[in-house]
């Protein structure tokens, strides 16, 4: 039989590290069947915490569709590379929602506190790195903001 934990205690009680991830424009590609089709290049950034530190590498991307609720879908691929060399594919999906208002001063570029709207993804890790191999075996949920020109993830490990 299974027992019953409190939520709070199945995350990492703080960051296991924070990704910085500097973003390109835009490019919008217009209605499909399954939502307002945009993508985001991912042009580089840090990675800064406890468990890991390093650089976010060129050549990443942010597959967005913006559902007909509001809601923004967010399917992102990008490699993260270690101070000490080792490289870290990350795939994250997640979602992103708030007031109509909230959003907007967001696309402005803004800078709005995350507490007043939802940015969560759901992240896996896969590395051939021995040094960093714990991370092919977590999941991990980030709390996110949005900037002018980049995204911020606090990134917690479930325990």
């Amino acid at each position: 039989m299974w027992e019953l934990t409190p939520l709070t205690a199945i995350l990492s009680d703080k960051p296991i590290f924070t990704v910085h991830a500097e973003l390109g424009g835009i490019l919008d590609l217009g209605a499909t069947p399954y939502g307002h089709r945009r993508i985001i290049d991912i042009l580089g950034g840090t990675v800064r915490g406890e468990r890991l530190n390093g650089r976010v590498l060129t050549g990443g991307a942010d597959w967005q569709f913006i559902r007909a609720d509001g809601v923004a879908d967010i399917q992102a691929r990008y490699t993260i590379e270690s101070d000490a060399g080792a490289r870290i594919l990350v795939s994250s999906e997640g979602l992103r929602h708030g007031p109509k208002e909230v959003l907007e001063r967001v696309m402005r570029g803004e800078t709005v506190d995350p507490a007043q709207y939802y940015f969560r993804t759901v992240m896996r890790f896969e590395t051939s790195d021995p040094a960093v191999a714990w991370m092919n075996r977590i999941l991990a949920i980030a709390r996110g903001q949005r900037e002018a020109r980049a995204a911020r993830l606090d990134v917690f490990e479930v325990l």
